[in-house]
C-alpha cells in the first residue's frame, strides 16, 4: 500500500460484502510497475481473483456504482497519472494460466497465458498457426478483446470459442462468429472479462513452425524498439494506410515531449526515455495525431488502451 493513499480504501466494505472471497484485494496499488511504459498512477483497489469461480463471486456481489477496469500484463496500456478509480481486476497465471493440448491441434488456454508462451507450447506439440502470437507482447485475454495480430495472423484465425464472466457474475461463452471480430477489436460487451479460450491450429512439422517463429522474432528485433519502455503499436492502421508511414511523413520521427519520444526505429511506437509521465506519453501521442491530421487529413485512432484520470 502507498504511504499516502489517494483514494478511500474500499477493501473493508468489499470484504464485508464478500466473506467467501479467496482472491487478493490491494488498496491504492501503484500501477506503473505493472505497465511496460513504467509510468502512471495507482488503482483505488486491485483485485486478483483466485480462479473463475472467485471472479464470478466477486462481480456478482460488487455494488453497481463501483467501476471495473480489467488489465493484463500492461504491454498496450497507458495508466493516467491521476490513477484509476474503482476496482482494477488483474488475472494471474496461477488462477488463469492453464495451457493444455487437447488433441486435433486444439489448445485450451487461460486468459493470463502470455502470447509468446502460447506460441512456444504450440511448437512443442507441433501445432501450426500460432506463430504470430510469438510477436505479440501481451496475454490471451487482451488478444481476445482486441483481436491482436502480427505478421499476417490474427486471433480470429485460431479461435473456436472464448469464455468469460460478465458484470453480473454470469459465466458466458462466445463462438468465433459471436465475438464479432474486427480490426483490433471485438464486439463482445465491454463488461465481459475473458477467462479462457479454445483455440485450433493445424498439425505441422516442428522445423517449419520454428522457422516461422524465427522470422517473427527477426522482424521484431529489426523493426521494433523491443528493448525500450514502450507500449507496442500506438495507433491503428487506417484503411489503406500504414500508421507509421503517415507519422513519418508528418515529420514526427524522433519527436519528443518531456520524457516521451516517438521511436526513431519505428514511428508507431512511443517510448519512455526514462522519466516520462503518463501525461507526457499521451500528450505526445495527441501531438502526433494533430500533425498527421494536418499533413494528410487522416485521423489516427489509438490502439493503446488509456485508463484512469488526469493528475490534478
Amino acid at each position: 500500500m502507498m504511504e499516502n493513499p489517494i483514494f478511500p480504501d474500499l477493501s473493508p466494505r468489499l470484504l464485508e460484502l464478500m466473506p467467501k472471497l479467496k482472491g487478493r484485494l490491494l488498496p491504492n496499488q501503484p500501477l506503473a510497475p505493472l505497465t511496460w511504459f513504467r509510468a502512471g498512477g495507482a488503482a483505488q483497489i486491485v483485485f486478483t481473483p483466485a480462479d473463475e469461480e472467485d471472479l464470478a463471486y466477486f462481480l456478482s456481489r460488487l455494488p453497481d456504482e463501483i467501476a471495473v477496469t480489467t488489465v493484463g500484463v500492461g504491454s498496450n496500456l497507458i495508466v493516467r497519472d491521476g490513477g484509476v478509480e474503482g476496482v482494477v481486476i488483474r488475472l494471474s497465471p496461477k488462477g488463469f494460466g492453464q495451457l493444455d493440448h487437447v488433441g486435433k491441434g486444439q489448445l485450451n488456454v487461460g486468459a493470463a497465458v502470455l502470447d509468446k508462451k502460447l506460441a512456444e507450447t504450440a511448437l512443442h506439440h507441433q501445432v501450426g498457426g500460432f506463430e504470430f502470437f510469438f510477436g505479440i507482447p501481451g496475454s490471451l485475454g487482451g488478444a481476445l478483446r482486441m483481436n491482436a495480430g502480427a505478421n499476417g495472423g490474427e486471433t480470429k484465425d485460431v479461435l473456436v470459442y472464448a469464455t468469460g464472466v460478465n458484470r453480473d457474475g454470469d459465466l458466458v461463452t462466445f463462438s468465433n462468429e459471436e465475438m464479432l471480430f474486427g480490426y483490433r477489436a471485438c464486439g463482445v460487451p465491454a463488461d465481459v472479462i475473458f477467462t479462457s479460450a479454445l483455440l485450433a491450429g493445424r498439425c505441422d512439422g516442428e522445423a517449419a513452425i520454428r522457422a516461422r517463429m524465427d522470422d517473427v522474432q527477426r522482424h521484431r528485433e529489426e523493426a521494433q524498439p523491443i528493448r525500450e519502455k514502450t507500449g507496442g503499436s500506438t495507433f491503428r492502421n487506417p484503411p489503406g494506410h500504414s500508421a507509421w508511414k503517415l507519422i513519418d511523413e508528418a515529420g514526427c520521427r524522433g519527436l519528443r515531449l518531456g520524457g516521451a519520444q516517438v521511436s526513431e526505429l519505428h514511428c508507431n511506437f512511443l517510448i519512455n526515455t526514462g522519466d516520462a509521465t503518463a501525461a507526457d506519453i499521451e500528450n505526445l501521442g495527441e501531438e502526433v495525431r494533430r500533425r498527421v491530421w494536418q499533413s494528410s487529413g487522416i485521423e489516427l485512432q489509438w490502439e493503446i488502451k488509456r485508463i484512469g484520470r488526469q493528475a490534478a
